[in-house]
C-alpha cells in the first residue's frame, strides 16, 4: 500500500519569522523525555515529544494514518503481521541513520518495560508478539492476535523513535537520552519545568517557515501564564476558559481549539448503587450540560454525552438526544431503581482550581434530583486511586484527551479490563463489538459503523457519563501566531509546524 505524504504548504519566507523562538507556556509538563514513562502516556503532555520524535507513521490534523518514518506499509490478509518500509536517508540529532534495526531496538525495548511503562503504551503493545528485520529499511512486525489498528497506533507514542544510543542498556525515564528525528533537537531540559529545542536544519521533511526554537515552559498557575504572553515573556499560552474575557480585554487574541476531548465522569461499574443502570441513566438526566458549559466555559465548550468533536466521523448527532435535562425523570428513574429516597455517591476529586470548580457545580445541580455527592479530595497526581484497588470514590471526574483511534477509546474507557475502568462492563455486546472491529484497518467502510454502534451502547448504557467538550484555549498577541490548527489524536496539538509572523517575536 502506497501513501502519500500530506504536510502543510510553506508559507512565504517574507511572511514568517525564522530567526524567532516559539515560546509556549502550558498548564502541563514533562517528568521526563522518555515517550514510554508513565507520566508521557498522557495526552496532554506531548507536544515535546511530537516535536523531539518522529514517528512510524503521521496522523494528520483529523487522525488519519499518513506515511511519516515509513514511506508505506503493507498488512497481511489475516491481519497477523504488517510489513513497513522506511524512508532512506533519514537521520537522527546524532547523526545516526534511522534503520529498522534501530526501530526494532525501540518496539523490543518498550515491550520488556511492560508495566513499567504506561497504561497508554500498554494497551498499545497488547497485540505485538515480536519485530523481524527483513532490509536495512524494511522490518515485519508480528502479532499474537489480528488488528487493524496498527496504524493508528504506529501514530502515537508507541510509533516514536528514538536513536541507538537512547534505547541502550537500561535507559528509561531520567536516564533516557531524548535523541529523536523530529523538526527540533534537544538543547536543555528541566523535569517539570522547561524544554528548550532548537531547530533541526537537517529534518527530512524540510525547515521552511519554522522558528528557530521551540520553549515549553510547565506554569501550572493560569494567571502566571497570562502575564507570560502579555509581558511578551511568551509568544503563546494555554489559558483556562474563564481567562477568555481577560485576556480580550487585553488586546490579545484566543483560539479555541476543539477537539476529541470531554470533561468526563469515569464510573466504577462494579459497585453500588453505579451498578444499577437506573441509577446511571438518573445521573444522565439530572446533569444540565449546556447550563455547565454556559457558566464555566465562557463559550470554549459543547455539551455533550459523547468522546468526539463533532468534526469527528465517530460523532453522531442523535445520540445527543437520549438524555435531554430532566431532574423529574431523574427522580423517577431513581425510584424504579429501589431508591425513592435518592442515592449518596462520593466523588473522587482531583484538587485544582478548575476541577474543584466543575465539581462544585456538578454537586449542587445533582442534589435537584436527589443525588447526594460527598467529595473524596486527593491531589492530581493521584488520580489513579479510582482504577486500582481498593478503588477510591464511586465515580471520578476528569479530562479526557482522546486517542488517535476512535476505538482506541473504547478499549481503554468502557471495555471489560480496560485501563480507565476499574472493573465489569456496561453491556457484554460492547465488547463483541470492539473485538469486530479490531479485526477491520482504518479504511475499510465496514469499520465506523461498528464505532457509532459502540458509541450508541456506551450512551445508552451509559458505561461513561461525558459532561462536555474540553477545547484547548490559547491566547497570543494578533497576528503573530500561524499554524496552530486543532490536532484531533491527542488532547495536546501539534507544534512541529506553528510559525511566527514577520513583525514577531
Amino acid at each position: 500500500m502506497a501513501l502519500a505524504l500530506g504536510l502543510a504548504a510553506p508559507a512565504c519566507a517574507a511572511d514568517v519569522n525564522t530567526a524567532a523562538t516559539l515560546i509556549y507556556y502550558d498548564a502541563v509538563g514533562n517528568e521526563t523525555l522518555d515517550p514510554a514513562e508513565p507520566q508521557s502516556g498522557s495526552s496532554f503532555s506531548q507536544e515535546v515529544l511530537l516535536a523531539l520524535y518522529d514517528t512510524l507513521v503521521r496522523l494528520d490534523p483529523g487522525g488519519t494514518p499518513t506515511p511519516g518514518l515509513a514511506e508505506s506499509w503493507q498488512a497481511a490478509p489475516d491481519l497477523t503481521s504488517y510489513t513497513f518500509v522506511l524512508r532512506k536517508g533519514v537521520k537522527f540529532h546524532d547523526g545516526t541513520e534511522v534503520t529498522a534495526a534501530v526501530v526494532k531496538k525501540n518496539i523490543d525495548r518498550n515491550l520488556a518495560l511492560g508495566s513499567r511503562s504506561s497504561g497508554a503504551m500498554v494497551d498499545s503493545l497488547k497485540a505485538f508478539a515480536s519485530v523481524e528485520v527483513t532490509g536495512t529499511h524494511e522490518f515485519k512486525l508480528l502479532l499474537k492476535t489480528p488488528s487493524g489498528q496498527i496504524p493508528y497506533i504506529f501514530g502515537g507514542i508507541a510509533g516514536m523513535v528514538a536513536s541507538e544510543a537512547s534505547v541502550t542498556g537500561d535507559a528509561f525515564g531520567t536516564n533516557f537520552k531524548p535523541v529523536g528525528s523530529g523538526p527540533y533537537k534537544l538543547k536543555s531540559f528541566e523535569s517539570n519545568v522547561k524544554t528548550v529545542m532548537v531547530r533541526n536544519d537537517d529534518y527530512w521533511a524540510g525547515t521552511a517557515g519554522r522558528p528557530a526554537g521551540f520553549e515549553h515552559h510547565y506554569v501550572p498557575d493560569g494567571r502566571a501564564r497570562l502575564n507570560a504572553v502579555r509581558s511578551g515573556q511568551a509568544n503563546v499560552v494555554l489559558i483556562d476558559p474563564r481567562q477568555i474575557p481577560e485576556a480580550k480585554g487585553a488586546g490579545l487574541t484566543t483560539q479555541i481549539n476543539e477537539k476529541n476531548g470531554v470533561w468526563d465522569i469515569y464510573v466504577n461499574l462494579g459497585r453500588a448503587p453505579l451498578n444499577n443502570l437506573k441509577v446511571r441513566q438518573a445521573f444522565m438526566h439530572a446533569v444540565d450540560r449546556q447550563a455547565l458549559a454556559d457558566a464555566l466555559s465562557f463559550g470554549s465548550s459543547k455539551p455533550t454525552v459523547q468522546f468526539f468533536a463533532q468534526s469527528s466521523p465517530a460523532y453522531d448527532p442523535e445520540l445527543e438526544k437520549i438524555y435531554p435535562y430532566d431532574p423529574a425523570r431523574a427522580k423517577t428513574l431513581l425510584a424504579e431503581a429501589g431508591f425513592k429516597d435518592g442515592v449518596d455517591l462520593t466523588h473522587l476529586l482531583l484538587n485544582t482550581t478548575e476541577y474543584k470548580q466543575l465539581g462544585e457545580a456538578l454537586q449542587a445541580m445533582l442534589a435537584e434530583s436527589n443525588i447526594r455527592i460527598k467529595f473524596d479530595v486527593v491531589d492530581a497526581s493521584q488520580f489513579n486511586l479510582f482504577r486500582k484497588p481498593p478503588y477510591r470514590g464511586d465515580y471520578l471526574m476528569a479530562r479526557w484527551g482522546g486517542r488517535a483511534d476512535p476505538l482506541q477509546v473504547f478499549q481503554e474507557l468502557i471495555a471489560t479490563g480496560a485501563t480507565y475502568n476499574p472493573v465489569g462492563i456496561a453491556d457484554p455486546q460492547i465488547d463483541v463489538l470492539i473485538e469486530k472491529a479490531r479485526g477491520l484497518l482504518p479504511d475499510d467502510a465496514a469499520r465506523l459503523p461498528i464505532i457509532r454502534q459502540i458509541a450508541r451502547l456506551g450512551v445508552e448504557h451509559a458505561a461513561n457519563m461525558p459532561l462536555m467538550t474540553r477545547s484547548n484555549v490559547y491566547a497570543f498577541k494578533p497576528g503573530c501566531i500561524r499554524g496552530l490548527v486543532p490536532y484531533l489524536p491527542i488532547g495536546d496539538d501539534r507544534f512541529n509546524d506553528v510559525q511566527i509572523a514577520a513583525g514577531c517575536k
